[in-house]
């Protein structure tokens, strides 16, 4: 009975890890069109609906460049950029500020276009979590976080704590034109991840991308 116990507790933490708050939208896309971004390669201003105007995409809007967790979830879903690029799909990422760009852009965390929110509007119109400074340790230093960070330390991943902690992230599909949200992912943990399979199915595209493995804990000890 023990044996079984642990196996059906392994079996629902993955549950939890690979099955995020996922979902159509009911959002207003051409009002969350209008925010501007940077873009990290020429530092022009352009609306974020300009991103979907010719071709779908999927924005990946992290918490912070420096993110140890950001980070390995950037790489993931950057194993979906060849695949993206051959069925004319962009991968757009979205930080909240500048700080940490330059050495998030150096470590080629991720594989997309780069843009920068120093406002927040779309974070804010896309309804993405907002800590206040005594929710975010509880959520910083929860079960997923530790799960996915130790996946991101075997690979030699890290991070850091500057900027600001208070953000939390998700990702937007969009079809080409706005006329359509594919998919809205909100984070309820900043520990989780659209997995890639439901990005590809979104799309109606094939991939042979495989998720990494996340290690598999218990309240002392991670595995991988």
């Amino acid at each position: 009975m023990r044996f079984l116990a642990l196996q059906l507790r392994k079996l629902l933490h993955r549950r939890v890890i690979c099955n995020p708050r996922a979902k159509m939208s009911n959002i207003n896309l051409s009002e969350v069109g209008k925010s501007l971004l940077k873009s990290a390669e020429t530092g022009e201003s352009v609306e974020l609906q300009s991103l979907w105007q010719d071709k779908p995409v999927v924005l990946f809007f992290l918490r912070r460049f420096g993110c140890q967790v950001c980070r390995w979830m950037a790489a993931e879903v950057s194993k979906l950029e060849p695949d993206l690029t051959a069925s004319g799909v962009s991968l757009v990422g979205v930080g909240p500020e500048e700080l940490g760009l330059k050495e998030f852009r150096d470590r080629e965390f991720f594989k997309g276009s780069l843009y920068v929110d120093e406002t927040k509007k779309s974070y804010k119109d896309l309804h993405f979590k907002r800590y206040s400074a005594l929710s975010v340790l509880p959520a910083a230093l929860g079960k997923k976080v530790r799960d996915v960070s130790a996946k991101a330390s075997a690979v030699g991943i890290q991070g850091n704590f500057s900027g600001d902690l208070l953000q939390s992230g998700g990702l937007l599909i969009v079809a080409k034109g706005g006329g359509k949200i594919l998919l809205h992912f909100i984070q309820d943990s900043p520990g989780d991840i659209v997995p890639l399979e439901d990005i590809s199915k979104a799309l109606d595209i094939s991939t042979s991308a495989k998720a990494g493995q996340l290690p598999v804990c218990n309240d002392d000890v991670c595995t991988l």
